[in-house]
């Protein structure tokens, strides 16, 4: 699910001030300690051949971020795809994977002990 900043609901305008506010953004119920992560991602970058061997071959874990820049494509185990753009918030449900259209600035937060397990077994099929 994506979101563009114009499109997050303002809940404060005040001169100075906007505060907007997207609510039921994903659950993160069932999860222990979250990660904070900062990815820089190039053109072209498809991690689907690094997540074979994963449950659908496909990232597990849940991330919540936002798009500094750049523009990422998004596939889900239901067969849907969703284009993200810098400026762009995002909720990734377990069962996606990602490829990189535009060199891109990605922050992400996610359950730390899954995401961990996926860039473990990332870092196991880059070392091959």
């Amino acid at each position: 699910m994506r979101i563009a900043k114009q499109d997050v609901p303002v809940r404060i305008d005040v001169p100075g001030a906007v505060a907007r506010q997207k609510t039921e953004f994903g659950s993160a119920a069932g999860f222990g300690m979250m990660g904070a992560e900062y990815f820089s991602l190039g053109a072209g970058t498809d991690i689907a051949p690094l997540l074979q061997g994963l449950k659908g071959d496909m990232c597990q874990s849940p991330h919540w971020g936002y798009v500094i820049q750049g523009e990422l494509t998004v596939s889900y185990a239901d067969g849907t795809d969703e284009v993200i753009r810098g400026g762009d918030l995002f909720y990734w449900p377990p069962g996606h994977s990602v490829k990189v259209a535009e060199d891109a600035e990605v922050v992400l937060f996610s359950p730390q002990h899954e995401h961990g397990e996926v860039i473990d077994h990332m870092l196991h099929k880059m070392a091959g």
